[in-house]
């Protein structure tokens, strides 16, 4: 009988259900990290929420642990690079807590628009102060959303039903998709420039990392109202202060903080901030749901094998498995590569099959093609969720499969269609298991993708190369790898180069100032 512990605080059904399917189950929470370095390895399944940190000197110690589930959607404390590298597992439940989270975000902009803690706490403290906590009314202001996903649609839908004005800005949002919302889909700085009030509801990434900074609230109205109960790091706490001081941002509500549980903070303390502890997931009905999900999905691992809303695995059979996995590698760096290249609202994806690859089940390259396309800018997607999500944000999926590719034995190739313009990129297998890129926008190359790259589109003119290289040597980036392709001679080439790190901003900027250059984008795999 498979065993599962879980360790941090959730509702009882969760144990019900492991109990009711089969497995044992051990309820131990506020366990130090020591206690469960301890026991850990007596167990097949942990289940979290975000108490428990399952970091990479646990899960060395977890020899028996086949998967971790985390009862909600972040799972920044769960080391998941270590998880796969031992094999485990690592589940969330995406679409649990969707409805809870948006009401808290309603909730803060009303407590902003009307300084409710505020007043609270004076009048509890036997004062009368009506006239200091003047307030604003929130119809026919206009919200500003950042991340039109599943939760900043809800939040959306209720700010309309205040007769509210809402403009979207999200990169993967059509102008179909947000007709059907009700919602006016602008472009980050025209959001700040309208809003009255703006809601933050996009994952973290390196994308959307501290993207209200200093810069950004000088764009905002003056008075303008902010609201995170997203991720902590997309504000930059220092900036949001000194906006703060100056009046240039009337108030802020904060739910999340980079460093959590947040017990100092430099917002603590300030009259015109509303601060809670991470709460928007906290209600019964959000509880119980995805501790019930959470509970089911690991019971159907580990008593089936059956994987829903993995984050590190596929969904495949075990029939299928060792035919489809080398081009599970491709079709993910194919996806990826497009998703970090795409800066427009996507409309339409065709991936291609030829050769070989045609005569497989493609259904689940398909969907790792849309896991890698769209986690550049989306938390937790997966295999599982990305067709829905794909679905939802009105982006029409098509699969063509063809016996024959040109002068390759197998070729994948995925076409996206934005709002600005239609651009390929394809790939083949070499060897046994030795994915390849051979195409990008009709431009014919070969290139091994490494963990860090740089594409490049230029103007094929002598002593691009000559100043690119002199640029990054100077700059201390090492180039391991450089990949050249052209459409014609003296018109568009490409570059796709692997180097030993990450390139800073400084350095990508001084490569985009070069003569020729067209546009960088660097590409993490």
């Amino acid at each position: 009988m498979p065993k599962v512990l879980i360790s941090d605080s959730m509702s009882p059904r969760a144990a019900e259900i492991f109990v009711e399917r089969g497995v044992e189950v051990d309820v131990k929470t506020g366990m130090t990290p020591d206690e469960l370095k301890a026991c850990i390895g007596e167990y097949d399944g942990l289940a979290v929420r975000s108490a428990t940190k399952a970091t990479t000197e646990i899960i060395e110690a977890a020899d028996n642990l086949k998967v971790i589930g985390r009862a909600g959607i972040g799972v920044d404390n769960v080391d998941i690079p270590a998880a796969t590298a031992r094999g485990i597992v690592v589940m969330n439940t995406p679409f649990g807590n969707s409805i809870t989270t948006a009401e808290h975000a309603i909730a803060m902009m009303f407590a902003l628009a009307r300084s409710i803690p505020q007043a609270n706490a004076s009048t509890h403290a036997g004062k009368w102060e009506k006239s200091k906590f003047m307030g604003v009314e929130v119809t026919g202001k206009t919200l500003g959303i950042i991340g039109c996903g599943n939760i900043g649609a809800i939040v959306a839908d209720r700010a309309l039903g205040l007769k509210m004005k809402v403009a979207a800005y999200d990169p993967f949002l059509s102008q179909e998709r947000a007709a059907d919302l009700g919602v006016d889909k602008v472009e980050l700085d025209e959001l700040f420039r309208r809003a009255d009030f703006i809601s933050l509801h996009t994952p973290l990434t390196d994308q959307t990392r501290d993207i209200i900074d200093a810069a950004a609230m000088a764009k905002m109205k003056k008075g303008v109202r902010i609201i995170n109960c997203a991720r902590g790091g997309l504000i930059v706490e220092e900036d949001l202060k000194a906006a703060l001081e100056s009046g240039q941002v009337a108030g802020a509500a904060i739910d999340v903080f980079p460093t959590e549980p947040a017990k100092e903070n430099i917002l603590f303390g300030m009259e015109n901030v509303v601060a809670t502890p991470h709460l928007g997931a906290s209600t019964e009905e959000a509880q119980v749901n995805v501790a019930i999900q959470v509970a089911e999905q690991m019971s159907d691992y580990l008593l089936t094998g059956a994987v829903v809303n993995a984050l590190n695995m596929p969904s495949v059979s075990a029939e299928d498995a060792p035919k489809l996995r080398p081009y599970m590698k491709l079709a993910e760096q194919l996806g990826s590569f497009a998703g970090q290249v795409t800066h427009s609202a996507i409309k339409a994806v065709t991936i291609e099959y030829c050769g070989n690859v045609s005569q497989l089940n493609t259904k689940p390259l398909t969907a790792i093609v849309l896991k890698g396309l769209l986690s550049p800018l989306l938390e937790s997607v997966n295999m599982v969720s990305a067709p829905v999500v794909a679905r939802e944000r009105d982006i029409e999926v098509t699969e063509s499969v063809s016996g024959h590719c040109g002068g390759f034995q197998t070729l994948v190739r995925v076409t996206v269609t934005t709002e600005r313009q239609t651009r390929a990129v394809a790939g083949t297998i070499f060897g046994v298991d030795r994915p390849r890129f051979v195409e990008i926008r009709d431009i014919p190359m070969e290139a091994e993708v490494g963990p860090h790259m740089l594409y490049i589109v230029n103007e094929d003119k002598p002593g691009l190369i000559g100043a690119l290289g002199t640029t990054l040597g100077g700059s201390g980036i090492n180039i391991a790898t450089f990949n050249l392709g052209r459409s014609a001679p003296g018109e568009d080439a490409i570059c796709f180069i692997e180097v030993d790190g990450e390139v800073p901003a400084d350095v990508l900027a001084k490569v985009r100032d070069l003569p020729h250059v067209k546009h960088v984008d660097p590409v993490n795999f």
